[in-house]
Formats: C-alpha cells, sequence, structure tokens
C-alpha cells in the first residue's frame, strides 16, 4: 500500500507531462499554436487560438446555403461608417441620421464605394445610423454589410443581435480597416474577423504589399507585388484558419514595424488581407484602407490603383457576385 502511494505522485506528474506535450502536439499539427515560423525573437509569438463555438475557416460546409438571397434581383451592399472612438478622416464629417444621408467632399470613403458599385453593377446604401441595423430582415435586403473604419463599440445589443443572425443566414460582411478597432469587448465579432484584432500600428509610410494567393478572384487582377502606404497594422490575436490572401513585406518598412504600444511586427507572414468563412456566412477583411489618396486617381498615390481592386474583389465575392475565398 505504501508503495502504491509513494507512486501516484510521479505516476501524476509523467500523466500530466505526456498530456501537455500530446496537446501541444496536436495544436502546432491544425495550426492553432503557432512556433512564429521558426523565428526566435523576431515578430510576434501568436499563442493560443479562442474558441468561438462555431464552424469557421475556408471550408465551404460551413456556409449556411439557406436561400435568403435571391439574386436574379442583382446585388446590394449596406456600407457602415459609424464611429465611437477615433474618427479617420477619409470618413469625413459624421454623416447625419436615417439611410443615404447627404455627402461632402470629404466623406471620401463613402463616395468611393458609391463609385465602385455605380461601375460595378451592385447598388450601395450607406449609414452612420445604428438603428438601420436593428432588424436581421433589414440586413437581408443586402448581400453583403461593410464596415469600414468604424470604431470601438459601434453597435449597440440590437445591432449585434441583428449582424449575427444575418451572418448566420449566409450574410456576407467585409472588414476594413479600422473595422479591426470595433467591438473589441465582442468575441463573436473577433471571430469574424478571422481571430484578429487591432493592438497597434507603426508609422505610416509606404511598404510592398504581396499577393500571395493570386488564384483568389478577389486578387487575381492584382500584381504579384505592390506599393502602398498605410499604417501596417499589427494583431493581437492575429488571424488563424483563414486563407491569407496579402501579406506586407516587412523589410521594406524604412521606418520600422514595431508599434505606438511595442509590438513587434509579425516577422516573415505580415498579413494585410484574408477571407474565410464563418458561423453560416462570408467574410472578407484586409487592414488596409488608413489614407483618403487610397481612392485618388491622378496618380500621385502608390497603391491607388490597385487597392480600389482588392477591395471590389473583396466586395463582389463576399456578396457572392463572384466565387468566394477559392
Amino acid at each position: 500500500m505504501r508503495t502504491r502511494l509513494r507512486m501516484r505522485p510521479l505516476h501524476a506528474a509523467l500523466t500530466s507531462a505526456a498530456t501537455t506535450v500530446g496537446i501541444t502536439v496536436a495544436l502546432v499539427a491544425t495550426g492553432t499554436l503557432s512556433m512564429a515560423q521558426g523565428r526566435t525573437g523576431q515578430g510576434a509569438q501568436e499563442l493560443g487560438d479562442p474558441d468561438y463555438g462555431v464552424c469557421r475557416g475556408v471550408d465551404a460546409h460551413c456556409y449556411h446555403d439557406w436561400g435568403n438571397f435571391d439574386t436574379t434581383k442583382g446585388f446590394k451592399v449596406l456600407l457602415y461608417t459609424r464611429t465611437a472612438g477615433p474618427r479617420h478622416a477619409n470618413l469625413g464629417p459624421v454623416l447625419a441620421t436615417g439611410m443615404n444621408p447627404p455627402l461632402t467632399d470629404a466623406n471620401v470613403v463613402q463616395k468611393a464605394v458609391l463609385k465602385l458599385g455605380a461601375d460595378n453593377g451592385f447598388q450601395v446604401d450607406y449609414t452612420e445610423d445604428v438603428s438601420q441595423l436593428a432588424s436581421p430582415a433589414n440586413l437581408f435586403k443586402y448581400n453583403a454589410v461593410i464596415f469600414y473604419s468604424t470604431s470601438r463599440d459601434a453597435l449597440d445589443d440590437a445591432a449585434q443581435t441583428s449582424l449575427r443572425q444575418y451572418v448566420r443566414g449566409a450574410g456576407g460582411f467585409v472588414g476594413v480597416h479600422n473595422a479591426f478597432g470595433t467591438e473589441y469587448n465582442w468575441p463573436w465579432y473577433e471571430g469574424l474577423l478571422g481571430n484578429a484584432n487591432f493592438y497597434d500600428h507603426g508609422p505610416a509610410q509606404p511598404g510592398t504589399v504581396e499577393t500571395v494567393d493570386r488564384r483568389d478572384v478577389s486578387t487575381k487582377s492584382l500584381p504579384s507585388k505592390w506599393n502602398f502606404s498605410d499604417e501596417w497594422y499589427n494583431l493581437v490575436p492575429a488571424p488563424t484558419r483563414v486563407r491569407v490572401l496579402a501579406n506586407v513585406d516587412e523589410s521594406t518598412l524604412a521606418k520600422g514595424v514595431t508599434g505606438n504600444y511595442n509590438h513587434p511586427g509579425h516577422g516573415e507572414n505580415h498579413p494585410v488581407a484574408w477571407c474565410q468563412y464563418y458561423d453560416g456566412g462570408r467574410a472578407w477583411l484586409t487592414t488596409l484602407g488608413h489614407d483618403a489618396k487610397d481612392f485618388s486617381t491622378d496618380g500621385s498615390f502608390a497603391g491607388a490603383a490597385e487597392f480600389p481592386k482588392l477591395l471590389l474583389g473583396g466586395i463582389e465575392s463576399a456578396m457572392g457576385k463572384t466565387p468566394f475565398c477559392k
């Protein structure tokens, strides 16, 4: 009896160690635990992968094709730019309540998305009025909902519920730039972003975007490399189980990648655009889109020809006008 009692602590320790090793191996194998691509002390160590309790990833079985959208009637998107915190200059002045209020020349994003729609055969409604998102029935009028540089708590309880039901019913979601600085305390939304959230960014500066997946319909019209200027978001967590479409080459960032809160960057794999199926719907994401000149047409801003193509490809694929995440 004494021998058995003396052996129990050793047996428990060995069992615990074996379990820990087994879990670690499983996490690495599934991509849940990143070993920073073999780098030590270079780039962020992305540890862990929150479980959002939904089907997500690049498997189309996560998509709920329940017949909520009749594409024979054409395509329509809702652009949402409400800010409850910092407001990017390219959004212009705060919009009046209601749907499609008057715009000024400073409302660059809204006018640019309207032009994308007019030039490419889809309708665009826009709003910053959260009450317009209060009903899933209202959202189901749109093939995709675009959050462009929203910030902080941009949704109330009714809008949160509505967005979740819309996505679950096969809705399309496009998150652009500071959509990653939105709804920080809502885990489901973090999952919608691909298991990603804005942490900080280094200096706004030029860099080289690498189109790492040119097979995808949203990126096939882009060159393999193109110059662009942005804030180059650092992410915590960083996306998992997604199809990465584009990275920034950190070696081209002359002012460095370390953020204002000391995030060290992502090393060789710094994603700036990706897609995934999530909880029944489609989600296409990009951290790019900071500058009002992103949509300029005079050739004065590097990447202004490529960024609208990237955004258009994401919108069209998220709303089902073109194949998604393939």
